[in-house]
């Protein structure tokens, strides 16, 4: 907790802010986060006064001062991404704009949401670069961002394949394929059942933004890697916001396991909304010390982009055959699911 308390105190410093621009600034679980604020303030470290928080002069005292003198900020060009697109990549993030508009809405039960459009795009970007879009075959485990439909416009890929649990957007995903001559198959698919036969070791490259139980995790990754042939790559997204360090470390030994080397760990790649129609990922809130207003729009939540390939043949931690348990909630390190307020 000591290293959100310090990073809580260093935004304060520079000047107040809302709890919504602290939370943005946020690299360990919400849970902790909250846990952290809440501690702040009724220590009398910091208090707030209209939509904001300030440091106290108790609160001053316990941060040096001196740092202020010292500015470092991430890119505002690249976003922190490390890639930036021209060409024809600006063609396709129009179109896929336009595409997307009457996309589904999230459902609470698969714990939906999607990133912004233009890290979709960043993210087949960077497939580019490292030469993971042309001429390979991808298959993507849950694809509610709609990245299969942003790859298929590039008209790259020799294979989008879609596995989802969401028959919706398979639906529309299917209705924007046809709508566009766009090639994109589609199985309705559950991670806890056997992977089809005909999928195993048939793809170049597997994209996901897994559940984020360990079981979860476990399941799609190790799913993924099933599908990729030898020397294979992987693209998988992880949040800070309900994954732990300790979460962290289980996926890193997962995938030294299944003989995957990381190649990349792009910190906050992929930026969330986190309010919709008829999903709120917000109801935390409730358990602040103090009041807060609603989000003005600040995509606080975030996935780091985890870059890795297989080394010789893949294996798997869970047998294609097998069926297995999934959790959908993390009981112990998350407060942003929304089931966890719904009253019995």
């Amino acid at each position: 907790m000591k290293e959100i308390e310090e990073q809580i105190l260093k935004c304060l410093l520079e000047s107040e802010k809302s709890f919504w621009e602290l939370l943005d600034e946020n690299k360990h679980t919400v849970k902790d986060f909250v846990a952290t604020i809440n501690n702040l303030f009724k220590r009398g470290l910091i208090d707030v006064e209209g939509d904001n928080i300030y440091l106290t002069e108790k609160g001053f005292k316990r941060i040096n001062g001196r740092i202020l003198g010292f500015k470092s900020a991430i890119c505002d060009r690249c976003e922190g991404t490390r890639i930036v697109f021209n060409g024809k990549f600006k063609e396709i993030s129009e179109k896929f704009h336009q595409i997307v508009k009457d996309r589904p809405l999230p459902i609470v039960d698969f714990f939906q949401g999607y990133m912004r459009e233009r890290d979709v795009i960043f993210r087949i970007a960077l497939m580019h670069y490292y030469n993971d879009l042309a001429d390979k075959a991808f298959v993507l485990i849950g694809d509610d961002d709609l990245l299969s439909v942003a790859l298929a416009l590039t008209g790259l890929p020799s294979k989008v394949f879609v596995l989802e649990i969401d028959k919706r957007l398979g639906e529309y995903i299917e209705k924007v394929s046809k709508e566009y001559g766009l090639e994109i198959e589609f199985k309705k698919y559950d991670v806890s059942n056997p992977l089809p036969k005909d999928l195993v070791g048939k793809f170049d490259v597997f994209s996901s933004e897994p559940l984020e139980t360990i079981s979860g995790l476990k399941a799609f990754i190790s799913r993924g890697v099933a599908c990729l042939k030898e020397g294979g790559v992987g693209y998988v997204g992880l949040s800070t916001a309900e994954a732990s360090r300790r979460k962290w470390l289980a996926v890193e030994r997962m995938l030294l396991k299944m003989n995957c080397v990381v190649t990349d760990i792009i910190r906050d790649f992929s930026k969330y909304g986190t309010l919709y129609e008829n999903v709120s990922y917000e109801k935390f809130t409730t358990r602040l010390k103090f009041p807060v207003k609603e989000n003005p729009g600040i995509c606080w939540y975030k996935s780091s982009l985890f870059r890795f390939e297989v080394i010789g043949k893949p294996k798997t931690l869970i047998k294609p055959s097998r069926r297995v348990t999934i959790k959908y909630v993390d009981w112990r390190e998350d407060i942003t699911n929304p089931l966890l307020y719904e009253k019995n």
